[in-house]
């Protein structure tokens, strides 16, 4: 039998109900891991459940909502119960709000800042709690944009408010958590094509964006494999607060 790269690891998979979340879970996959995929649709991960199980591999399904305290702790319990141990953590869930800045009431800011900040940091807390009790070290990824970086567009601003706060504590639980074996490092994507953005990039004011990207095109969620595997596996085994921008030199030209 051939291995793969993360055989006999577990993974936990936030916001893996659609969209990359859902990419994230299926390629883990395949490459070996076991994988809890985590989200608030419940009736969405088991279709996911049902297409890596239909590939050879296994999961399971866990309810999920990162604006509980009470649901992350249960969720990482649940994880833990399945496989036995978490190794790794895609912390990907997040939402935005697209609105000028002006027109974001009280109520879109708490749930962005609530979902992609405060909920990532809550999973990213207590999955690492339950690591450090275990001893074995681990592996944290999350999920940035290249709008963490300062490429403002003017209707996300909450939403890169967000990412930015998200690649600074990526930095800042590398740190804190170096010692004890667990690496935390983030991916920041550039505009990917998904079923939820497809149409818009079709339109002219999609097509305007996309030329404003040195490359020229959308990147595919198989774009972000590599690094996420990388990340992911022994391969960044001397990598911790990075964060790897993937974005077809998007970020160059809006910097």
């Amino acid at each position: 039998m051939i291995q793969k790269p993360l055989d006999g690891r577990a993974v936990l998979v936030t916001g893996a109900s659609s969209g990359l979340g859902r990419h994230f879970a299926v390629t883990l996959a395949g490459a070996g891991a076991r994988v809890a995929v985590a989200a608030r649709r419940r009736d969405r991960l088991d279709d996911v459940v049902a297409q890596i199980a239909g590939s050879g591999g296994h999961a399971v399904a866990v309810s999920l909502d990162v604006q509980d305290p009470q649901s992350v702790r249960d969720a990482v319990a649940a994880a833990v119960r399945e496989f036995g141990a978490i190794n790794i953590l895609v912390n990907n869930a997040g939402i935005t709000a697209p609105k000028p800045a002006l027109d974001i009431d009280e109520a879109d800011w708490e749930a962005v800042l609530g979902t992609n900040l405060t909920g990532a940091w809550r999973v990213a807390t207590q999955t690492a709690r339950h690591m450090v009790r275990v001893g074995d070290g681990g592996a944290i990824v999350n999920i940035a944009s290249i709008l963490g970086h300062g490429g403002v567009t003017r209707q996300l601003s909450s939403y890169a408010i967000s990412k930015a706060a998200v690649v600074t504590m990526t930095k800042a639980l590398a740190l804190d958590l170096a010692r004890d074996n667990i690496r935390v490092n983030a991916i920041a994507p550039g505009y990917i094509e998904t079923d939820f953005n497809r149409a818009f990039f079709a339109s002219d004011a999609g097509k305007a964006m996309i030329a404003r990207i040195p490359q020229r095109r959308l990147g595919l969620a198989s774009d972000l494999d590599a690094i996420l595997l990388l990340l992911a596996g022994d391969g960044s085994a001397f990598m911790t607060g990075s964060i790897v921008t993937v974005d077809g030199g998007h970020g160059l030209a809006i910097a």
